[in-house]
């Protein structure tokens, strides 16, 4: 379970790790053996010393102390509650002296013994494996200095002058002639296919021009530069894409390795590429400095299509190799990012990387990006991935469309050189700069969101960080094997705990899926334009053990209220407040069984509920819930969960076969937000009510009217309830 002082006391040990960088290494382990051996040497008299019986005072000065020895039922029970808990509170040390029959100091003084014991045998074992990784380098070190004595010059074949060259420089010397001829030969291959010769680079360098991204710029024949049928004939991408063709390999390699370049520039640059606001608080892109840094990149913004750039940073909770893996797994990028992402797919991966992990890594990708609502559309895009690694700690992944190698007009969404720069910093964390720059034609975006996607929180690089720094907390608290007293006495073992968290991630994926305007599935307005009109859609549900099998009817609408969205989320999580708004739970009282926190905000947690209903005939109903919210937007998404599947899941069970059907909210700001967190203009919220209810347990089964009319009374009835409490609420 997470509590702010934990984050606090990782920041102090950031900052302790940074302050003793200038520490030679050999005196910061002298250091810290001999500060341990003072620890140890330190608890272990202060043990002894409190450990022993009161002195008789007709004993001299200089007769020994008779020292208390622990029996062995009192060793074996603190062995047993320090595997559960290594660092008890005083009501714990309290306890466990009172059941043992010692004295409360007794008891701290032996965990801290026994915990210096653990870290003396960890560092050992340590201490062995770097020694055997000593030898192994010490072997390496002689082959290499053999294999110099017979080096020759990698420019004329002659005898290399060693004595005027440092080791590290003649590896320099022959890297760089390899990649040389790497470069020329690629440049060879794809002149081909481009129709001009590309120019051989010197060594990358700030005051160097930027390579240029040509080579993702198609003939857009006749038409150039004309809008045309935009929306006619893109067709659902995800569908329509193929693997790239042989000839297409070499363009998309040149592609992404300029794309790469731009990217890293992009995200260190500041003035005159990145103009502050008044406040410091968000920063624009200048278009003219842009295109001046980087003359052609991927040709010019199409028209009809507006450009959209932001960057963002933030201090991530996660290893920096965890997050390079994130984003190069398809699988865990569209999960992690489930609400942004509706829908991803690895077409061709066309390098794995080197030396085991990601540097070099490239893969041909598709993706449909969204909103939590219908009424703004998805954006399609058709791109390479590209990670590089830049240094020991420091990697790049960057995103490039690939327009000109699908068989379509315009598109409506092209990427410019987008993604992330990772910085290794102490203690597991990172560092992460993001820049998302696209050119897109939004004007589909109902008006009632137009504000929302304008400031960038709907697709910017804003959102992608706040969604990220929330996951990795939410990550971190999977990853915690101990349970707080706060989770409910329901939660009786790390393995349930964990079952649980599974569950609920899956809920909240298959209700962000199911919730956009997604090219997958197609939603049916029941009557009228307005924006608050309830849409719906149908599908079968067969052979998968997640859902229940039959007639399932999803039903989504979107609405705006005058009321600020943290007082929404605020409402709509309450259990206390749920009789409010739930129909289905027939105004019983709603009981939380367990709670899991999973980030610093209190609002990040998994509740699971039961509704005791009034009515005795009737049987209580249990329900998973899932709350989440950054500065971007928040969600509350709920699901009705059978007893005996949810006993199955708390005792470490397999949360696969759970069916679940997902309903829930998402909260949108209705425009930017100003600094401290207070929304500008309207102040409003975006509010997104999504159902899904079996009608039929037969997949075979015909849709009746009367089940669609009962889910249209249900969702509207719903959305009154919510605005008369909570606009009398906010009054």
């Amino acid at each position: 379970m997470f509590q702010p002082n934990m984050f606090e006391a990782h920041h102090q040990l950031l900052d302790m790790a940074t302050a003793g960088h200038n520490t030679p290494e050999n005196d910061l382990g002298k250091m810290r053996v001999e500060d341990e051996f003072e620890s140890s040497r330190s608890a272990t008299e202060n043990l002894e010393a409190l450990s022993g019986d009161e002195q008789d005072p007709n004993q001299g000065p200089n007769k020994k102390k008779r020292y208390h020895r622990h029996t062995q039922h009192q060793i074996q029970e603190m062995e047993s509650f320090f595997k559960e808990c290594p660092h008890p509170d005083d009501k714990q040390r309290k306890e466990l002296s009172r059941r043992l029959a010692l004295e409360p100091l007794q008891v701290k003084f032996w965990f801290q013994n026994k915990r210096t014991q653990m870290k003396a045998q960890h560092e050992r074992q340590e201490n062995q494996q770097l020694r055997a990784e000593n030898e192994k380098l010490r072997a390496d070190n002689i082959r290499f200095k053999e294999a110099l004595s017979n080096a020759t010059c990698p420019n004329c074949g002659g005898p290399a002058a060693l004595g005027e060259m440092s080791f590290d420089e003649q590896h320099l010397r022959i890297e760089n002639a390899r990649l040389r001829e790497e470069i020329d030969r690629i440049s060879a291959i794809a002149a081909k296919y481009v129709g001009k010769p590309l120019v051989s680079l010197p060594h990358l360098s700030p005051h160097l021009p930027s390579r240029n991204l040509d080579l993702g710029v198609g003939n857009f024949g006749p038409a150039s530069g004309m809008v045309g049928d935009i929306y006619g004939s893109a067709g659902d991408l995800l569908r329509s894409i193929t693997a790239p063709t042989e000839a297409d390999k070499p363009m998309i390699i040149e592609l992404a390795v300029a794309a790469m370049e731009e990217l890293i520039r992009m995200a260190q640059a500041g003035e005159p590429l990145w103009m502050p606001s008044a406040d410091n608080a968000t920063e624009t892109l200048s278009e003219e400095e842009y295109f001046r840094t980087f003359p052609r990149g991927i040709g010019p913004t199409p028209l009809g299509l507006k450009s959209e750039a932001s960057r963002d940073s933030a201090i991530m909770i996660m290893n920096h190799m965890n997050l390079v893996e994130i984003l190069m797994d398809v699988n865990q990028w569209s999960s992690i990012f489930c609400g942004i992402v509706s829908r991803a797919l690895t077409l061709e991966v066309l390098s794995t990387g080197v030396a085991g992990n990601y540097n070099g890594a490239l893969q041909v990708m598709t993706a449909e990006f969204q909103v939590p609502s219908p009424l703004v559309p998805t954006r399609e895009n058709y791109f390479v991935r590209y990670c590089k690694q830049h240094g020991e700690g420091t990697w790049a992944v960057v995103d490039v469309s690939l327009d000109n190698l699908r068989p379509s007009p315009i598109p409506r969404c092209r990427r410019r050189p987008s993604g992330c720069f990772i910085q290794e910093l102490p203690n597991g964390y990172s560092k992460v700069i993001w820049v998302e720059h696209v050119e897109v034609d939004d004007r589909a975006v109902h008006n009632l969101y137009r504000s929302l996607v304008n400031s960038g929180l709907a697709f910017g690089a804003k959102r992608w960080v706040a969604t990220l720094d929330r996951q990795c907390e939410r990550l971190a608290s999977v990853m915690a094997s101990n349970i707080s007293s706060t989770e409910g006495s329901v939660i009786t073992s790390p393995e349930g705990r964990k079952s649980m968290l599974k569950l609920a991630e899956r809920m909240v994926m298959s209700f962000c899926t199911g919730v956009g305007a997604s090219t997958a599935h197609t939603w049916t307005t029941l009557s009228g334009s307005g924006a608050d009109d309830v849409r719906v859609m149908t599908r079968k549900s067969m052979d998968d053990p997640g859902r229940p099998p039959g007639i399932v009817l999803s039903a989504a609408t979107s609405f705006w209220m005058p009321v600020p969205p943290k007082r929404v989320f605020d409402f709509l999580r309450d259990q206390n407040s749920r009789s409010e708004w739930d129909i289905l739970s027939n105004g019983g009282l709603v009981q939380e069984m367990a709670h899991i926190a999973n980030g610093r905000d209190p609002g990040n947690s998994v509740s699971l509920l039961r509704v005791n209903s009034v009515n005795s005939s009737q049987s209580n109903m249990l329900i998973l819930q899932e709350s989440c919210t950054d500065t971007t937007g928040s969600y509350v998404i709920y699901a009705p969960v059978d007893i005996v599947a949810m006993s199955m899941v708390l005792n470490g069970g397999d949360p696969d076969y759970v069916a679940l059907l997902p309903s829930g909210f998402a909260i949108l700001p209705d425009g930017p937000v100003a600094p401290g967190g207070l929304e500008v203009g309207s102040g409003g919220s975006l509010l997104t009510v999504a159902f899904q209810i079996l009608v039929d347990s037969v997949p075979t089964a015909k849709l009746s009217l009367g089940s669609v009319a009962t889910v249209n009374s249900l969702i509207k009835c719903t959305v009154e309830r919510i605005k008369s409490a909570v606009t009398i609420d906010n009054a």
